[in-house]
């Protein structure tokens, strides 16, 4: 037990989905999982431990952002031993070729966040686990949906003030879409020796402002939570 996780050792699987949402963990444990139990509830964000076709999987929300993210990943790793962890959520896009619905999968996340060099020197580059990564792109692309493999920004401010010109030249260097979590997540992967993917559903286009209703919102995450699923059965 830690002070944000009430879980027992071996509460959770191997595998841990990763939403920010709370009530996102709830719903995907309540739709997918068979036998879920919640394991955690401490300061409400909930955690799951279930089966998808017959594997043990849990899910573990872990707040938006990556001093809350970091928190949960770290305690999981370090504590209660995971050994992958796939982070399923949205993604705003940068780049006129993301459109909304589309699947993006993060092979690595820059980030405005000074919280790596707590961790590594060098500017250090956080990137996805190749085997998670491999499996996400095969399975998508058997399943047709229009996905995105590319450079990802981990922002520390959701009201950025001028919108995808903050993000300045990222985009011309392959970076296509802005969320919250993937560098802490991928440095603490690398950091404990974990498997580590994100991937997310392009729900807004700062550059068009084309946002996704609240019916296809729903759609296009169970199609996503369903690859997650699916790619880690495959590790």
């Amino acid at each position: 037990m830690t002070p944000h996780n009430e879980a027992k050792p071996g509460d959770y699987a191997d595998t841990v989905l990763l939403p920010g949402d709370p009530l996102r963990a709830k719903w995907i444990a309540e739709t997918f999982l068979d036998d879920a139990r919640q394991v955690n509830a401490v300061r409400s964000c909930f955690g799951y431990t279930g089966t998808w076709k017959g594997t043990p999987v849990s899910v573990q929300a872990t707040g938006m952002g990556q001093p809350s993210a970091a928190i949960y990943i770290h305690e999981l790793l370090e504590t209660y031993k995971v050994k992958n962890l796939i982070r399923v959520g949205t993604c705003g896009g940068l780049h006129e070729s993301v459109k909304v619905r589309d699947v993006v999968i993060a092979m690595s996340a820059a980030t405005d966040s000074t919280m790596n060099s707590m961790f590594a020197p060098y500017n250090y580059a956080p990137f996805a686990d190749y085997k998670l990564l491999s499996n996400a792109v095969e399975l998508a692309s058997e399943r047709g949906f229009t996905t995105h493999v590319a450079s990802v920004v981990s922002s520390d401010i959701f009201y950025v003030p001028n919108g995808a010109k903050s993000y300045g030249a990222l985009p011309d260097h392959g970076v296509l879409a802005v969320e919250m979590e993937a560098a802490a997540l991928y440095t603490l992967a690398k950091k404990f020796d974990a498997r580590a993917l994100t991937i997310c559903t392009m729900t807004d286009c700062l550059i068009t402002g084309n946002q996704i209703d609240s019916t296809e919102r729903q759609t296009s995450l169970e199609d996503m939570v369903k690859l997650a699923l699916d790619t880690s059965l495959k590790v």
